[in-house]
């Protein structure tokens, strides 16, 4: 059996947004004690020109479930707002991963070959559904989810790899 749009799809998503969902309260719990250092942490940056931790959080769901919707839906635009505090950010992840929990291998797998169009403004990119997955959605839920982790690690929350790996699919 070959690999299925499913499984370097919505697999890795649910993988990277579990991670995400761990690593979010490991630095609740770490910077929860010092006065106003979860709101700090949503406004970090780590260069002047970049955008923030909740952007990052925000682009990690955008990319992996908010990708599923845009397959399905043959769009995808870049991220609105989001949530603006900690605990939003969580919740939004937490969100996220119960609805890419929902998807069937199935109804993700027939998506295969589908015609879908990021919008950028009036810039318009074609694409067919695994493409725009394989080369634009799944590296962009990884850098965004490595840049978020390392701006934790940053602001001293104990993190490790496996903290970012998370649980391997591993043979059974």
């Amino acid at each position: 059996m070959g690999i299925s749009l499913y499984d370097v799809s919505v697999a890795g998503f649910i993988q990277t947004l579990t991670s995400v969902a761990a690593f979010l309260e490991k630095g609740r719990a770490h910077l929860a004690d010092k006065e106003g250092a979860l709101a700090d942490m949503v406004e970090m940056r780590i260069a002047p020109d970049m955008l923030p931790f909740r952007f990052q959080i925000l682009s990690v769901v955008h990319h992996s479930k908010g990708a599923i919707d845009g397959a399905k839906a043959g769009l995808f635009s870049p991220p609105g707002g989001g949530p603006k505090d900690y605990a939003g950010l969580q919740a939004l992840v937490n969100d996220a991963l119960a609805a890419l929990k929902a998807q069937t291998r199935e109804e993700i797998d027939a998506l295969q070959d589908k015609d879908m169009v990021f919008a950028l403004g009036d810039n318009k990119l074609p694409f067919v559904t695994q493409d725009f997955l394989m080369s634009f959605s799944i590296p962009n839920v990884h850098f965004h989810a490595t840049t978020a982790y390392g701006m934790l690690r940053a602001k001293g929350v104990p993190l490790g790899k496996r903290d970012y790996l998370g649980r391997m699919r591993m043979k059974k």
